[in-house]
């Protein structure tokens, strides 16, 4: 059964009425069908009902002392027919017809109590609905009640199961039980009146507008009726709550004070028989909802068939009034013949019109000359609807009532006269609507603007795959799917409907766009057409990824279905309009529309306004998600132009593109942009010949306008453009090759190598792609790998450009970069590298090698730097190595690239060249684990190498290498090549290897490799022979400073600060004065470096302090600028040491952070950093003051 409000005073008692019975039904009259036995027996039970098998007691009363025993009721039973026993559930039922209520609820107890529930009565006393009124009218005297007529329920009784059954016992107190049923009583009636008060009050205002004025109303819709008193009660009360709802409480105090004749905190107040409507906010969203009209609707009665109702709600006389009854239905049925005079007279004027324009149409059809069929058809459907429309528009104010005021159509208004017409109209209209079916079936396809283009296919694909369309989901296949015909159109109604409705509320508006692009491109009206795709674009305030995806989809469709003159003229102004919206979602839209509507354009639009559009976007939207679509978008349009004065515009958009500050950006133009644009240019003959060296020309300008300091930004831009046109460069050279024709595609070519080609950053730059197919880059990479190895390249325009141009070109501008510069060198590197792996192994050994080697001339004449031959100190040395050397990993090249270094690192030692190219070559390889073991290869020649030069520049390079190496490979092989060194006679390697032992400090946490260590730099420091080793002490602090912080705190405890401590206290004897100042600026490094570590109490009393005083004293005489930075440091080392005793130290010591000289430092360091660049003024800052 269904829960009921307990406290809802509308409804209860028709639901108790329309609530079936099941044990009633067994005791229906045959003859009559109504419930009960019959008239003459009244207690008699039916031959099915099953004998009574309770006994009835009479030691209860009513609750209310106001009921009849149950006994009392047996024994009258009884007398009536003395033989046969009376059904309990008889009783129960003419109890609660005679309305003892009090008696049956006494009854139900006792048979629970007896464990017998009777469903009449547990259904009865659960319903509270049975002790309420629906109506508030006051029943009149001749009125027969229902069980749940007269009683009111009191406040104080909800349901039976609330009901205190030991206040009503035998031994409670009778005079209260009395007492509180007369006052639920009192109440009852107190509530009947007000019900019947408010119904009267709302009758009254019902009435209140007169009926002449009623009839200016219906005659003129336009004026609006005036507001009743009621009315105004409502709103005003609905008002109120919006404004305390949304904490306008000084408003919704001052609203009170304005209408202080209501009570806003009573809805009953008000004064309306009706339940409470909901809140505005509401009635707010749901106001768009298709309401009933008004003019569907009549004041009618329903005549009941009382044999159909439940038994107890059956009265048991006949109704009083039927000529009233009688009254209503002979109005509703007058109403409703008058409706059907109506609607037919506006069916003939419909039919009429129909002939007319039928007429019209084949005058129309015989007076023009063979139009085209797509034409007419679209013409005669427009005039069609359109007329129909202006037909209807015209004829139905006739049914409408005044409260329409002419705002909304009505359906059943359009479509009954078109699907309702007399016998004769349907056989003269019947013939042309499958006629203009047929004729939208056959209608030719439309045709699109094809540019004059020689794409692949497989490169068109995938550079439209870019467009972010959807149509592999239920949604998109509707989406994708447009309907030509009204059937058609019905279908996806019903296909699409039942997901709108439960999700529209629920912000799922893209289940819209079906129905919204259907009747976009079939209405006639172009404003109505115009407002639907406003709507579609401005569907989702701001759509997601998913939502834009469907959107698109859509709009492709209807592109497809409406050619592209519709295309301008109805989709790109919503684009135009949105181009500066607020969200950047909906810019992001607007940028992906244009690149997906571009195939479906015509093409002077595509090179100018949508072009033009996309400029601005990408110049001015501060987004980069809108600035990245706009980028592919003009790549997809740079798929479709075939204008070549837009050659120029392109080559701006994509240097412009190519600066921007975002990554996601830059990254969108190499995927997409580049590789549509120099498939332009390629079709345009201009990619060899004009853009690769254009961007040449700028990297060169470049270049010489960087002497004092070169843009590393701009030239990784350009550089990175000319990596990617290196895959659409080789399909030109394969394109042109003079095999070309010669090429095949048959089941024999074998597959590529994967490792072939370097992996595309996006499917456009993709050789196969490019070409067409992976079968047919297969067939021609075999015959140009032929051409190369025996025929030669003679009559090969495309590859002698390439090898006679392009690599000199590449190869001068290699040798002008900084060597010193890593990023510079590791750009052309890569370059190079992806540049090799896609020409090829061959032609890389016979064309790229040869040039550099060339150049590379291996003899001491080519470091001369005087003669102008000092090749090998540029990047040409690490770019060849890095780049070209090292795209092929085969036995033999891997032996090409050992052999090189070497060789440098042998000619730059001899020539006392510097070793910067060496340096750039060991960084850049040493960054891939995967050469280790061969740089080491590299090394352990250079150690066991006669001359000490190249012994002292192998001991250099460790340093370099180690960094990143296995510890394994460290202990094996690079510690015993460094103690080989040091175990040669000069002292010059000995003293290039400690920078390679510091950084195995600093990297390395193998004991035993640390303790090998360290015994090697112990021996250094307290060797006797290594005493007057100036050069070796520099060196030694140098590296102490550098790895001391990162070194294992072990290794610095006990053996970096006490050495320190030793040279420290040396250098006060020191009699030379400039090894006495070269000492103590290391030292004074080395302990500001130092200083930030957490040093032990016991090493800052013994060592740190100590050698930080012996530095004082030399600084005292040298710079005293030094002198007061270090008297600050030692004071707080002193302070911190005394701290120690009562708590301990947190953190590290970071001495320098906060010391009392700061200035001094500050002004020390600064005329420092101006005396480095000369060494004999940075003598005289350490001379003693006068």
């Amino acid at each position: 059964m269904a829960s009921v409000n307990p406290f809802d005073l509308s409804d209860s008692e028709e639901e108790a009425e329309r609530r079936p019975n099941e044990t009633v039904d067994t005791e229906r009259s045959p003859s009559d069908g109504a419930p009960g036995p019959p008239p003459g027996n009244l207690f008699s039970p039916p031959a099915d009902a099953e004998p009574p098998t309770l006994l009835l007691s009479s030691n209860r009363t009513s609750p209310s002392g106001e009921g009849i025993s149950v006994s009392v009721a047996a024994t009258s039973a009884m007398a009536g027919s003395a033989e046969a026993r009376v059904s309990v559930d008889v009783i129960a039922a003419q109890l609660l017809r005679d309305q003892y209520i009090l008696t049956a609820l006494e009854f139900h107890t006792e048979l629970l109590e007896a464990g017998r529930e009777l469903p009449r009565l547990r259904d009865y006393f659960s319903n509270p609905g049975n002790f309420e009124r629906q109506s508030g009218t006051p029943p009149a005297k001749d009125q027969v009640l229902g069980p749940g007529g007269p009683l009111n329920r009191a406040g104080s009784i909800s349901t039976l199961d609330s009901l205190d059954f030991a206040r009503y016992s035998d031994d409670g107190n009778r005079e209260s039980d009395e007492r509180v049923a007369v006052l639920e009583f009192e109440l009852r009636k107190a509530k009947e009146t007000i019900q019947a008060l408010r119904a009267n009050l709302t009758q009254a205002a019902e009435s209140e507008v007169a009926s002449q004025e009623r009839k200016n109303f219906k005659s003129s819709p336009e004026i609006q009726e005036p507001i009743r008193q009621l009315e105004k009660r409502a709103l005003n009360f609905l008002v109120n709550e919006y404004l305390l709802k949304n904490e306008y409480k000084l408003s919704s105090i001052t609203f009170s004070d304005e209408n202080d004749d209501q009570d806003f905190e009573l809805w009953d107040d008000v004064g309306l028989n009706i339940p409470k409507p909901p809140d505005l906010l509401h009635l707010y969203r749901n106001c768009g909802t298709p309401l009933p009209s008004p003019r569907d609707t009549v004041d009618v009665s329903v005549g009941v068939n009382f044999g159909d109702l439940p038994g107890n709600c059956i009265p048991q006389d006949p109704p009083k009034k039927p000529d009233l009854l009688q009254q209503q239905q002979t109005e509703v049925v007058q109403e409703l013949e008058y409706q059907i005079s109506l609607l037919n007279n506006e069916k003939q004027s419909l039919a009429e019109q129909i002939k007319k324009l039928q007429s019209e149409i084949q005058t129309l059809k015989r007076t023009v000359s063979s139009p085209p069929p797509a034409t007419l058809d679209l013409c005669s459907q427009n005039t069609s609807n359109s007329s129909s429309n202006t037909t209807t528009s015209s004829t139905a104010p006739l049914s409408v009532p005044p409260t329409d005021n002419g705002q909304y159509l009505d359906i059943r208004g359009v479509s009954e006269p078109e699907t309702e017409l007399d016998p004769p109209s349907t056989q003269n209209t019947s013939h042309p609507h499958p006629q203009s079916h047929n004729k939208l079936k056959s209608r030719p396809p439309v045709k699109f603007d094809q540019p004059n283009r020689k794409l692949s296919p497989a490169f068109l694909q995938a550079l439209l795959s870019f467009c972010r369309m959807c149509s592999d989901s239920r949604l998109g296949a509707e989406v994708s799917r447009i309907a030509d015909s009204e059937e058609s159109v019905m279908l996806m109604l019903g296909r699409c409907l039942p997901h709108i409705v439960p999700n529209v509320l629920l912000a799922k508006r893209e289940e819209l766009i079906p129905l919204i692009l259907c009747t976009a491109c079939l209405h006639p009206e172009p404003k109505e057409r115009d407002q639907l795709l406003h709507i579609l674009f401005n569907l989702i305030k701001r759509p997601d990824d998913e939502q834009r995806q469907m959107i698109l989809t859509g709009c492709v469709a209807f592109a497809r279905h409406v050619g592209p003159t519709r295309v301008e003229a109805e989709l790109l102004p919503q684009c135009w309009e949105q181009i500066n919206h607020k969200y950047p979602e909906r810019r992001l839209l607007v940028a992906e529309a244009c690149g997906a509507l571009a195939p479906y354009l015509p093409k002077e639009i595509r090179s100018s306004l949508v072009l033009s559009m996309l400029q601005q976007m990408l110049a001015e939207d501060k987004a980069d998600m809108v600035r990245e679509a706009v980028v592919k978008s003009l790549g997809i349009i740079m798929g479709y132009i075939d204008d070549p004065d837009k050659y120029s515009q392109g080559f701006e958009l994509m240097l412009l593109s190519l600066g921007d500050p975002s990554e996601r950006v830059v990254s969108a133009v190499h995927q997409v942009f580049i590789p549509a644009f120099a498939a332009w240019t390629t079709e345009l003959g201009t990619l060899h010949t004009t853009l690769i060296p254009s961007l040449l020309a700028r990297i060169e300008k470049l270049l010489m306008q960087g002497e004092h300091g070169l843009d590393e930004h701009k030239l990784h831009v350009f550089l990175s453009a000319l990596q990617s046109l290196i895959p659409p460069l080789f399909a030109v050279v394969l394109q042109n090759a003079p095999f070309t024709s010669r090429a095949k595609l048959d089941g024999d070519t074998p597959a590529i190598e994967v490792t072939r080609f370097p992996r595309p950053a996006s499917p456009l730059q993709d050789v196969a792609t490019i070409i067409g197919s992976r079968e047919m880059l297969s067939a021609l990479l075999l015959l140009y790998d032929h051409q190369l190895e025996l025929e030669g390249t003679t009559g090969w325009d495309s590859l002698l450009w390439v090898v006679n141009q392009l690599l000199p070109q590449l190869i001068d501008i290699v040798s002008r970069i900084n060597v010193t510069s890593s990023t510079c060198v590791h750009e052309f590197s890569r370059f190079f590298w992806r540049f090799c792996r896609t020409f090829g192994k061959i032609f890389t050994n016979t064309k790229v090698k040869p040039q550099f080697q060339e150049i590379l001339r291996l003899s001491e004449e080519n470091v001369d730097a005087s003669a102008g031959n000092d090749i090998l100190t540029k990047a040409t040395v690490p770019i060849y190595a890095t780049g070209v050397l090292t795209c092929y990993n085969q036995e033999e090249d891997r032996k090409l690239l050992v052999g090189f270094l070497e060789d440098v690192m042998t000619t730059l030692s001899l020539s006392h060249a510097p070793l910067d190219s060496l340096k750039a070559s060991f960084v850049e390889l040493g960054a891939n684990p995967v050469y280790h073991e061969l740089l080491l290869t590299v090394l352990w020649y250079g150690v066991v190498h006669t001359s000490a030069l190249v012994r002292c520049t192998a001991a250099r390079m460790f340093e370099l290498v180690l960094r990143g190496m296995s510890e394994a490979l460290v202990d094996r092989r690079a510690a015993p090549a460094l103690i080989t060194l040091c175990s040669g006679p000069e002292f010059s390697v000995r003293i290039s290897t400690i920078p390679a032992f510091g950084t195995i400090m600093e990297t390395v946490t193998q004991k035993e490799l640390l303790e090998r260590v360290k015994m090697q730099l112990a021996s250094f420091l307290e060797d006797p022979q290594y005493q007057d080793q100036h050069s070796l002490h520099m060196e030694i602090i140098r590296t102490f400073g550098r790895v001391g912080p990162n070194a294992e705190p072990r290794f610095r405890d006990e053996f970096v600060l006490p050495h320190l401590h030793k040279l420290a206290l040396a250098n006060n004897s020191q009699a030379v004065e400039s090894k006495r100042i070269d000492i103590a600026t290391q030292l004074f490094e080395a302990y500001s470096a130092l200083s930030c570590c957490f040093i032990s109490e016991e090493v800052m009393v013994n060592h740190f302090l100590p050698g930080l005083r012996c530095l004082r004293a030399d600084m005292e005489q040298l710079s005293p600028e030094h002198e007061v930075i270090l008297s600050s440091m030692i004071k707080e080392c002193e302070i911190k040491v005394e701290n120690r005793g009562m708590a301990d130290a947190q953190g590290s010591m970071s001495i320098a952070s906060s010391l009392v000289g700061e200035d001094a430092k500050t002004k020390f360091l600064s005329k420092m950093g101006q005396l480095t660049t000369s060494g004999a003024m940075l003598a005289n800052v350490f001379q003693r003051k006068k």
